[in-house]
Protein backbone atom coordinates (compact mmCIF):
# COMPACT_ATOMS: atom_id res chain seq x y z
CA UNK A 1 0.00 0.00 0.00
CA UNK A 2 0.83 3.75 -0.16
CA UNK A 3 2.68 4.80 2.48
CA UNK A 4 0.22 7.64 2.64
CA UNK A 5 -3.11 6.92 4.76
CA UNK A 6 -5.92 6.07 2.44
CA UNK A 7 -8.53 8.64 2.52
CA UNK A 8 -11.85 6.64 0.86
CA UNK A 9 -11.03 4.13 3.54
CA UNK A 10 -11.73 3.50 7.51
CA UNK A 11 -11.10 1.04 10.23
CA UNK A 12 -13.57 1.04 12.27
CA UNK A 13 -12.58 -1.54 15.95
CA UNK A 14 -15.58 -1.96 18.17
CA UNK A 15 -13.67 -2.30 21.61
CA UNK A 16 -15.08 -3.33 24.96
CA UNK A 17 -12.37 -4.84 27.52
CA UNK A 18 -12.92 -5.61 31.06
CA UNK A 19 -8.90 -6.09 31.32
CA UNK A 20 -6.21 -4.42 29.68
CA UNK A 21 -3.71 -7.57 29.32
CA UNK A 22 -3.60 -6.94 25.73
CA UNK A 23 -3.19 -3.38 25.34
CA UNK A 24 0.45 -2.61 24.57
CA UNK A 25 0.38 -5.56 21.71
CA UNK A 26 -3.07 -3.57 20.75
CA UNK A 27 -1.54 -0.27 20.41
CA UNK A 28 1.30 -1.42 18.34
CA UNK A 29 -0.96 -3.17 16.00
CA UNK A 30 -2.91 0.49 15.53
CA UNK A 31 0.36 2.06 14.85
CA UNK A 32 0.82 0.15 12.45
CA UNK A 33 -2.56 0.37 11.16
CA UNK A 34 -2.59 4.10 10.92
CA UNK A 35 0.46 4.18 8.51
CA UNK A 36 -2.05 2.37 5.72
CA UNK A 37 -5.91 4.05 6.74
CA UNK A 38 -7.55 6.26 9.06
CA UNK A 39 -8.18 4.15 12.39
CA UNK A 40 -11.81 4.84 14.76
CA UNK A 41 -11.95 2.56 17.34
CA UNK A 42 -15.55 2.78 19.47
CA UNK A 43 -14.66 2.13 22.51
CA UNK A 44 -17.54 0.77 25.31
CA UNK A 45 -15.10 -0.13 28.80
CA UNK A 46 -15.43 1.08 31.54
CA UNK A 47 -14.38 5.15 32.74
CA UNK A 48 -10.92 4.13 33.90
CA UNK A 49 -10.35 2.19 30.89
CA UNK A 50 -11.52 4.36 28.53
CA UNK A 51 -9.30 6.70 29.69
CA UNK A 52 -6.39 4.89 29.72
CA UNK A 53 -6.70 3.49 26.52
CA UNK A 54 -7.41 7.24 25.32
CA UNK A 55 -4.04 7.62 26.42
CA UNK A 56 -2.34 4.88 25.35
CA UNK A 57 -3.29 4.45 21.76
CA UNK A 58 -1.67 5.96 18.87
CA UNK A 59 -2.11 10.03 18.49
CA UNK A 60 -3.60 9.34 14.88
CA UNK A 61 -6.08 6.85 16.34
CA UNK A 62 -9.74 8.63 16.70
CA UNK A 63 -11.30 7.50 19.68
CA UNK A 64 -14.69 7.32 21.00
CA UNK A 65 -17.83 6.13 22.95
CA UNK A 66 -20.82 4.15 21.35
CA UNK A 67 -24.03 6.16 21.04
CA UNK A 68 -26.10 3.90 20.09
CA UNK A 69 -27.22 2.46 23.24
CA UNK A 70 -30.71 1.19 21.68
CA UNK A 71 -28.52 -1.95 20.19
CA UNK A 72 -28.37 -4.95 22.87
CA UNK A 73 -25.28 -5.63 20.74
CA UNK A 74 -22.18 -4.05 21.65
CA UNK A 75 -20.62 -4.51 18.40
CA UNK A 76 -23.38 -3.21 16.16
CA UNK A 77 -23.51 -0.34 18.64
CA UNK A 78 -19.66 -0.06 17.51
CA UNK A 79 -20.34 -0.29 13.96
CA UNK A 80 -23.28 1.91 14.03
CA UNK A 81 -21.25 4.70 15.61
CA UNK A 82 -18.57 4.38 13.41
CA UNK A 83 -20.82 5.01 9.99
CA UNK A 84 -22.44 7.92 11.70
CA UNK A 85 -19.01 9.67 12.41
CA UNK A 86 -17.17 8.54 8.85
CA UNK A 87 -17.12 9.66 5.35
CA UNK A 88 -14.87 7.31 4.31
CA UNK A 89 -16.42 5.45 0.96
CA UNK A 90 -14.66 1.51 2.23
CA UNK A 91 -15.01 0.56 5.31
CA UNK A 92 -13.14 -2.50 7.31
CA UNK A 93 -15.00 -3.54 10.33
CA UNK A 94 -12.72 -5.45 12.52
CA UNK A 95 -12.75 -7.26 16.12
CA UNK A 96 -10.17 -6.38 18.60
CA UNK A 97 -8.01 -9.25 17.84
CA UNK A 98 -8.30 -9.03 14.16
CA UNK A 99 -4.81 -8.22 12.59
CA UNK A 100 -4.28 -7.59 9.29
CA UNK A 101 -1.05 -7.09 6.99
CA UNK A 102 -1.13 -4.42 4.35
CA UNK A 103 -1.24 -6.50 2.00
CA UNK A 104 -4.25 -7.97 3.09
CA UNK A 105 -5.89 -4.05 3.66
CA UNK A 106 -5.27 -3.79 -0.13
CA UNK A 107 -6.80 -6.48 -1.40
CA UNK A 108 -9.84 -5.97 0.60
CA UNK A 109 -10.35 -2.48 -0.61
CA UNK A 110 -9.55 -3.69 -4.11
CA UNK A 111 -12.21 -6.37 -3.64
CA UNK A 112 -14.69 -3.35 -2.75
CA UNK A 113 -14.24 -1.56 -6.19
CA UNK A 114 -16.74 -4.28 -7.12
CA UNK A 115 -18.44 -5.58 -3.88
CA UNK A 116 -20.67 -3.87 -1.63
CA UNK A 117 -19.04 -6.58 1.35
CA UNK A 118 -16.25 -8.46 1.67
CA UNK A 119 -16.11 -11.81 3.38
CA UNK A 120 -12.19 -12.93 3.93
CA UNK A 121 -11.05 -15.55 6.31
CA UNK A 122 -9.67 -15.56 9.70
CA UNK A 123 -7.31 -18.21 10.63
CA UNK A 124 -5.54 -18.47 13.95
CA UNK A 125 -1.61 -18.33 14.17
CA UNK A 126 0.98 -20.45 15.12
CA UNK A 127 1.97 -21.91 17.79
CA UNK A 128 -1.98 -22.52 18.49
CA UNK A 129 -3.04 -23.22 22.07
CA UNK A 130 -5.28 -26.70 22.85
CA UNK A 131 -8.47 -25.13 22.19
CA UNK A 132 -7.51 -22.66 19.24
CA UNK A 133 -6.88 -26.46 17.47
CA UNK A 134 -10.46 -27.03 19.29
CA UNK A 135 -11.37 -24.22 17.39
CA UNK A 136 -9.99 -24.68 14.03
CA UNK A 137 -11.72 -27.78 13.71
CA UNK A 138 -14.85 -25.73 13.34
CA UNK A 139 -13.75 -23.17 10.70
CA UNK A 140 -12.26 -25.94 8.70
CA UNK A 141 -15.66 -27.90 8.44
CA UNK A 142 -17.55 -24.29 7.77
CA UNK A 143 -15.01 -24.08 4.30
CA UNK A 144 -15.99 -27.72 3.65
CA UNK A 145 -19.78 -26.63 3.68
CA UNK A 146 -19.76 -23.44 2.53
CA UNK A 147 -17.82 -20.53 3.86
CA UNK A 148 -16.51 -19.19 7.35
CA UNK A 149 -18.22 -16.06 9.26
CA UNK A 150 -14.77 -14.28 10.06
CA UNK A 151 -14.31 -11.45 13.19
CA UNK A 152 -13.80 -8.96 10.15
CA UNK A 153 -15.51 -7.98 6.88
CA UNK A 154 -15.29 -5.13 4.16
CA UNK A 155 -18.31 -3.23 3.12
CA UNK A 156 -19.19 -0.09 1.21
CA UNK A 157 -20.73 2.62 3.83
CA UNK A 158 -23.08 4.17 1.46
CA UNK A 159 -24.99 0.86 0.87
CA UNK A 160 -25.11 0.62 5.12
CA UNK A 161 -26.40 4.41 5.10
CA UNK A 162 -28.95 3.47 2.59
CA UNK A 163 -30.03 0.39 4.51
CA UNK A 164 -30.05 2.45 8.04
CA UNK A 165 -27.46 0.22 9.22
CA UNK A 166 -28.69 -3.19 10.45
CA UNK A 167 -30.20 -4.53 13.69
CA UNK A 168 -28.28 -4.16 17.10
CA UNK A 169 -30.80 -6.53 18.54
CA UNK A 170 -29.26 -10.19 17.38
CA UNK A 171 -26.35 -11.93 18.63
CA UNK A 172 -24.80 -13.38 15.40
CA UNK A 173 -24.33 -10.02 13.80
CA UNK A 174 -21.81 -10.58 10.95
CA UNK A 175 -24.30 -12.21 9.33
CA UNK A 176 -27.25 -9.97 10.21
CA UNK A 177 -24.85 -7.30 8.09
CA UNK A 178 -24.04 -9.69 5.31
CA UNK A 179 -28.15 -10.71 5.23
CA UNK A 180 -28.77 -6.91 5.29
CA UNK A 181 -26.64 -5.86 2.14
CA UNK A 182 -27.94 -8.75 0.29
CA UNK A 183 -31.51 -7.63 1.45
CA UNK A 184 -30.47 -4.17 0.08
CA UNK A 185 -29.74 -5.54 -3.44
CA UNK A 186 -25.76 -5.54 -2.40
CA UNK A 187 -23.31 -8.16 -3.78
CA UNK A 188 -21.10 -10.76 -1.85
CA UNK A 189 -17.48 -11.00 -2.38
CA UNK A 190 -16.33 -14.37 -0.66
CA UNK A 191 -12.90 -14.48 -0.18
CA UNK A 192 -11.91 -17.53 0.98
CA UNK A 193 -8.40 -17.53 -0.25
CA UNK A 194 -7.45 -13.81 1.67
CA UNK A 195 -6.40 -15.45 4.64
CA UNK A 196 -6.19 -12.73 7.70
CA UNK A 197 -5.06 -13.37 11.16
CA UNK A 198 -6.74 -13.66 14.30
CA UNK A 199 -5.47 -13.64 17.65
CA UNK A 200 -6.88 -17.05 19.89
CA UNK A 201 -8.94 -15.86 22.87
CA UNK A 202 -8.09 -17.61 26.58
CA UNK A 203 -9.67 -20.86 27.24
CA UNK A 204 -11.47 -19.65 30.06
CA UNK A 205 -13.20 -17.00 27.20
CA UNK A 206 -13.19 -19.79 24.77
CA UNK A 207 -15.61 -22.06 27.13
CA UNK A 208 -17.54 -19.46 28.00
CA UNK A 209 -17.98 -18.61 23.90
CA UNK A 210 -19.38 -22.59 23.44
CA UNK A 211 -23.36 -22.04 24.04
CA UNK A 212 -23.39 -18.88 22.93
CA UNK A 213 -21.84 -19.59 19.52
CA UNK A 214 -24.09 -22.76 19.46
CA UNK A 215 -27.02 -20.17 19.44
CA UNK A 216 -26.15 -18.58 15.55
CA UNK A 217 -27.62 -21.80 14.68
CA UNK A 218 -31.15 -20.71 15.21
CA UNK A 219 -30.16 -18.25 12.46
CA UNK A 220 -29.83 -20.99 10.17
CA UNK A 221 -32.73 -23.69 10.04
CA UNK A 222 -30.93 -26.31 7.83
CA UNK A 223 -27.70 -25.79 9.64
CA UNK A 224 -29.66 -25.94 12.93
CA UNK A 225 -31.87 -29.05 12.13
CA UNK A 226 -28.40 -30.93 10.91
CA UNK A 227 -26.77 -30.01 14.42
CA UNK A 228 -29.79 -31.08 16.51
CA UNK A 229 -29.48 -34.78 14.81
CA UNK A 230 -25.93 -34.71 15.91
CA UNK A 231 -26.47 -35.65 19.70
CA UNK A 232 -28.74 -38.69 18.54
CA UNK A 233 -26.21 -39.96 15.89
CA UNK A 234 -23.40 -39.67 18.23
CA UNK A 235 -25.55 -41.95 20.41
CA UNK A 236 -26.38 -44.33 17.73
CA UNK A 237 -22.65 -44.39 16.90
CA UNK A 238 -21.14 -45.70 20.26
CA UNK A 239 -23.13 -48.43 20.83
CA UNK A 240 -21.06 -49.87 17.51
CA UNK A 241 -17.07 -48.63 17.96
CA UNK A 242 -16.92 -48.85 13.82
CA UNK A 243 -20.11 -46.90 13.64
CA UNK A 244 -18.20 -44.41 15.96
CA UNK A 245 -14.73 -44.35 13.92
CA UNK A 246 -16.73 -43.83 10.49
CA UNK A 247 -18.69 -41.03 11.77
CA UNK A 248 -15.06 -39.44 12.84
CA UNK A 249 -13.64 -40.44 9.63
CA UNK A 250 -15.93 -38.71 7.98
CA UNK A 251 -15.79 -35.46 10.06
CA UNK A 252 -11.55 -35.41 9.53
CA UNK A 253 -12.35 -36.24 5.69
CA UNK A 254 -14.69 -33.34 5.56
CA UNK A 255 -12.35 -31.06 7.61
CA UNK A 256 -9.47 -31.96 5.39
CA UNK A 257 -10.95 -31.10 2.24
CA UNK A 258 -12.11 -27.30 4.13
CA UNK A 259 -8.46 -26.73 4.71
CA UNK A 260 -7.14 -27.40 1.52
CA UNK A 261 -9.75 -25.35 -0.35
CA UNK A 262 -8.85 -21.98 -1.33
CA UNK A 263 -5.37 -22.33 -0.46
CA UNK A 264 -6.35 -23.05 3.28
CA UNK A 265 -3.21 -25.70 3.51
CA UNK A 266 -1.03 -22.28 3.69
CA UNK A 267 -2.51 -21.30 7.19
CA UNK A 268 -4.42 -24.16 8.72
CA UNK A 269 -1.64 -27.48 10.06
CA UNK A 270 -2.58 -30.65 8.71
CA UNK A 271 -3.10 -32.14 12.08
CA UNK A 272 -5.82 -29.41 12.13
CA UNK A 273 -8.69 -31.80 10.24
CA UNK A 274 -8.56 -34.02 13.77
CA UNK A 275 -10.12 -31.74 15.73
CA UNK A 276 -13.32 -31.85 13.26
CA UNK A 277 -14.74 -35.16 15.37
CA UNK A 278 -14.08 -33.33 18.89
CA UNK A 279 -15.51 -30.09 17.84
CA UNK A 280 -19.03 -31.61 16.42
CA UNK A 281 -19.14 -33.85 19.84
CA UNK A 282 -18.89 -30.85 21.75
CA UNK A 283 -21.84 -28.79 19.09
CA UNK A 284 -23.73 -31.96 19.75
CA UNK A 285 -24.70 -31.14 23.07
CA UNK A 286 -24.11 -27.50 22.99
CA UNK A 287 -26.68 -26.93 20.82
CA UNK A 288 -29.29 -28.30 22.57
CA UNK A 289 -27.63 -25.96 25.52
CA UNK A 290 -28.79 -23.32 22.89
CA UNK A 291 -32.03 -24.62 22.56
CA UNK A 292 -32.80 -24.60 26.14
CA UNK A 293 -31.31 -21.02 26.62
CA UNK A 294 -34.39 -20.17 23.56
CA UNK A 295 -36.88 -21.85 25.27
CA UNK A 296 -35.45 -19.28 28.69
CA UNK A 297 -35.93 -15.99 26.49
CA UNK A 298 -32.41 -16.08 24.59
CA UNK A 299 -28.82 -15.83 25.53
CA UNK A 300 -27.62 -13.87 28.69
CA UNK A 301 -25.49 -10.34 27.13
CA UNK A 302 -24.54 -8.07 28.92
CA UNK A 303 -27.21 -8.06 31.71
CA UNK A 304 -30.10 -8.20 29.20
CA UNK A 305 -31.29 -11.66 26.96
CA UNK A 306 -30.74 -11.60 23.24
CA UNK A 307 -33.36 -13.88 21.66
CA UNK A 308 -32.80 -13.63 17.69
CA UNK A 309 -29.73 -14.87 16.37
CA UNK A 310 -30.40 -13.27 13.06
CA UNK A 311 -33.14 -11.92 10.88
CA UNK A 312 -33.83 -14.10 7.28
CA UNK A 313 -33.26 -12.17 4.21
CA UNK A 314 -37.27 -12.29 3.56
CA UNK A 315 -37.66 -10.51 7.02
CA UNK A 316 -34.97 -7.78 6.02
CA UNK A 317 -36.20 -7.34 2.62
CA UNK A 318 -39.55 -7.23 3.50
CA UNK A 319 -38.66 -4.81 6.20
CA UNK A 320 -35.91 -2.50 4.20
CA UNK A 321 -39.50 -2.07 1.27
CA UNK A 322 -41.82 -0.64 4.68
CA UNK A 323 -38.74 1.35 5.69
CA UNK A 324 -39.02 -0.22 9.41
CA UNK A 325 -36.18 -2.13 11.68
CA UNK A 326 -36.99 -5.80 11.77
CA UNK A 327 -38.39 -7.27 14.62
CA UNK A 328 -37.80 -10.48 16.35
Amino acid sequence: MDARPRTNAEYILPLKWTEDSGLEELCGYLEVLCTHLPVLVVDGSDEERFAAHGRAFPPAVRHCRPAHPECLNGKVDGVLTGLDLTRAEYLIIADDDVRYTPSALSRVLALLADADVVRPQNYFPAPLPWHAKWDTGRILLNRAFGSDYPGTLGVRAELLRRTGGYSGDVLFENLELLRTVKAAGGREARAGDLHIARLPCSARRFFSQRVRQAYDGFAQPLRLSAELSLLPLLTWCLRRPRRLAGFAGIAVAAAEYGRRRSGGSRVFPPTAALCAPVWLSERAVCIWLAAVRRMGGGIPYSGTRIRTAAHSVVTLRRELRRGTDPVA
